[in-house]
């Protein structure tokens, strides 16, 4: 998120937790008791979510008994109200976790599962070590057969540090100091743990990639020596469609017949079952492609099965009052997916984090189309280039958890691209990451940084701008996409703290007026443009943000959904045609009368004398204010005030006229002396705007338009005329 913004946010202490609608119902005993895994699902597993003894010891002190005097509730973070501990862990502790386990019954290998922890995780038996994993975001399994007697007790003891933003590892917005965008950091078990009995010879893993002409390819990981080759069955609900053999790689090519496709409006999956020796597993995959494709304009367009489609989402940050880093349960992570389905997105960027497996599953099929930024970490040897190398050990890191990433969420049909990079943050040697990206999976979009430092590579060239909307120069390879913009804020009483936005409002009625300016902009940006996709800053609130279109705690949504719905589907249809009567300076300057001096009252009627005003060119404002088509030079700080007399040949119905006006920042429109808009912050190009307070019949003569405009810092530009939307 735009950093340049940093400065106008003060440090704040986090306020006590909200509480979400699931906060109570969120079980002692056995919470998030969901099957973990849902890409290869198998029978037989025992969570060992609950209650863990813990603790917090410093430096390299191994805990006594009696130091285990506290309970955690697993897999909530220690940070989080839900863990039962809600504190901040000093920087060189270690925390401690430690529980008995009766083991399952049953043959073969016995497998302990972690979903994540965060960041250096060990992991001992009894007091054998069985081993340690480092990164914060994929999941990590230990074969404990050898440890594990069937049926007996055995003591699970895992030691966990993190070094937050005091490390280069990836991290995302975690830091030991909350403030602004950065966020309260999340140490230790996040995500479920659970055992499992496999299956000597097995599958591990299970990749199905897909062409839209129904050829497959599936990729299974095959573990030990089976006696027969793996097999392979493809249903469409209970109708087999499809079944094969894999080869002793675990390859296998098989032909779905008239194949149903799989989009953000029909997000039909299939099931996958895979035998390998006494071992069954099964999936579910979508067929698509995704890729790039010329519109008819000849601009290259983000493409779904061969067909452009416009990305238009939510920046989706995964925090939870209660539970930071893990959502109180699967519903509550599932309603903010349904959210954002029910207000008309397509899509959502997972921003520098990467969620539980079940979070992408909801993601296939609910039919959103998911973004998945590399979580941002550091490590620069020195100096501000953001492709500086960075240090050895922190260069290894992002290579490790980078390739874990993709490795784990592939099989997941949701997600379209991979962002490299978000904005300069830990940003290195960007053209061998995005083509290392490229090569690990040829199958998605990458998007070698979201914002900020563009290299030239990758399939998208993305910008942040906020609130914008805004668009990068215009490319004959890459599609062009606007990672970031919105951030409007609205605070809620009783569910927001205090908090900031890129642009705050008071009521949910200026909310709505400027999201609706928003996305008509933004409309018409795409249809100027070709621009390829939007995210939309945010989701939800997030402790001292209030520019979601939720609040933090879940409770509120703050926008009216059928108006968004509306909003979102005329980004997707073509752009209205339009009449001009009163033409605006984007083609050809106009001449108004204008004055930098306070003319007092009575300046916006139509028969004030105006004449000692300067006669000049439209628009006024400054070169490289975005959208901008400058005639005329206005740099000043405080009000310009300009004027312009227009005929009308004939009665003019205004039920179809709108105010086409770009302004930077806030304007005053008075049409006969009737102020009929008055507009808050500003635009980034020419936008169609409804008056309020205008007769229904503008009558055959003369009118005048007056508008005041108020510069106070950034770009500054005003420039209007009046168009006939024709139906």
């Amino acid at each position: 998120m735009l950093a340049a913004f940093l400065m106008l946010m003060t440090d704040a202490t986090q306020l006590p937790p909200l509480e979400t609608p699931w906060t109570k119902l969120v079980s002692k005993t056995a919470p998030h008791p969901e099957y973990p895994r849902p890409q290869l699902v198998r029978e037989g597993w025992v969570n060992l979510n609950g209650k863990w003894d813990v603790a917090v010891m410093g430096g390299a002190a191994e805990p006594l008994a009696k130091d285990f005097a506290r309970k955690i509730l697993v897999p909530f973070p220690i940070e989080s109200v839900l863990s039962g501990i809600q504190e901040r862990v000093p920087d060189d502790a270690t925390v401690w976790y430690r529980r008995k386990v009766r083991t399952p019954d049953g043959g073969g290998r016995l497998m302990l599962h972690f979903g994540a922890v965060d960041w250096h995780a060990r992991v001992w038996i009894d007091d054998s070590f069985v081993g340690e994993h480092r990164g914060g975001y994929d999941p990590f399994s230990f074969d404990v057969t050898d440890l594990c007697q069937a049926g007996k007790s055995h003591e699970i003891r895992v030691a966990v540090t993190d070094p937050s933003d005091g490390g280069p590892q990836p991290r995302g917005k975690q830091v030991r100091q909350p403030s602004g965008i950065w966020y309260t950091p999340t140490t230790g078990i996040w995500q479920t743990v659970w055992m499992e009995r496999v299956p000597p010879e097995r599958i591990d893993r299970i990749l199905a990639k897909t062409k839209v002409s129904g050829a497959l390819e599936v990729q299974l990981s095959l573990v030990g020596k089976a006696t027969k080759p793996a097999s392979i069955e493809i249903f469409d609900g209970k109708r087999r469609v499809a079944r094969g053999e894999a080869n002793r790689l675990g390859r296998a090519r098989l032909q779905v017949p008239r194949p149903k496709l799989w989009t953000p409006d029909r997000p039909h999956r299939y099931r996958l079952i895979a035998r390998y020796g006494v071992d069954e597993v099964e999936t579910r995959f979508g067929i698509r492609e995704f890729g790039l494709k010329k519109d008819r304009k000849g601009r290259p367009q983000i493409a779904l099965n061969g067909k452009p489609i416009f990305l238009h989402g939510f920046l989706d940050q995964g925090f939870w009052p209660d539970g930071l880093y893990t959502a109180p349960g699967a519903v509550a992570m599932r309603y903010d997916l349904e959210v954002s389905k029910r207000l008309g997105f397509n899509c959502v960027r997972k921003h520098v984090k990467v969620e539980p497996a079940t979070w992408y599953a909801a993601c296939d099929e609910l039919g959103l189309i998911v973004l998945q930024d590399m979580p941002s970490g550091d490590g620069f040897i020195g100096g501000n280039d953001p492709d500086l190398q960075r240090s050895a050990y922190s260069a290894e890191i992002f290579a490790r958890e980078l390739g874990a990433m993709i490795d784990w969420l592939e099989p997941f049909t949701c997600i379209g691209m991979w962002v490299v990079f978000n904005e300069g943050w830990g940003q290195f040697e960007t053209k061998k990451w995005t083509a290392w990206t490229e090569r690990r999976d040829p199958t998605r979009l990458v998007n070698s940084a979201s914002g900020w430092t563009d290299r030239g590579v990758g399939d998208v060239h993305d910008v942040h701008v906020y609130p914008g909307p805004g668009a990068p120069p215009p490319s004959a390879t890459r599609a062009l996409f606007l990672g970031e913009y919105g951030g409007l804020g609205l605070p809620v009483e009783g569910h927001t703290p205090a908090g900031w936005g890129y642009q705050s409002f008071k009521t949910r009625t200026e909310l709505m007026a400027r999201l609706q300016r928003l996305f008509a902009e933004l409309h018409a940006l795409k249809e100027r443009t070709g621009l390829s996709g939007a995210i939309y800053t945010q989701t939800t609130d997030v402790e001292t943000e209030i520019n979601g279109f939720m609040t933090y705690d879940r409770k509120v949504l703050k926008v009216d959904p059928r108006q968004v719905r509306s909003f979102i589907r005329a980004i997707d249809g073509p752009a209205p045609r339009t009449q001009v009567i009163v033409a605006t300076s984007e083609l050809k300057p106009q001449t108004w009368r204008m004055t930098l001096t306070d003319p007092g009252t009575g300046w916006e009627k139509p028969d004030f004398n105006d004449s000692e005003w300067k006669a000049a060119p439209g628009g006024f404002g400054t070169s490289g204010t975005p959208g901008a088509v400058v005639g005329t030079r206005w740099n000043q700080a405080g009000s310009i005030w300009i004027r312009r007399r227009f005929t009308l040949s004939r009665d003019t119905a205004t039920k179809d006229v709108r105010l086409r006006i770009h302004h930077d920042e806030d304007a005053d429109v008075y049409l006969d002396g009737t102020r009929v808009a008055q507009l808050a912050g500003y635009s980034t190009y020419y936008t169609d705007v409804a008056m309020v307070k205008v007769p229904k019949i503008l009558k055959r003569g003369v009118h005048t338009i007056a508008i005041r405009c108020t510069q106070t810092t950034g770009g500054q530009f005003i420039d209007a005329g009046l168009v006939r939307i024709l139906r």
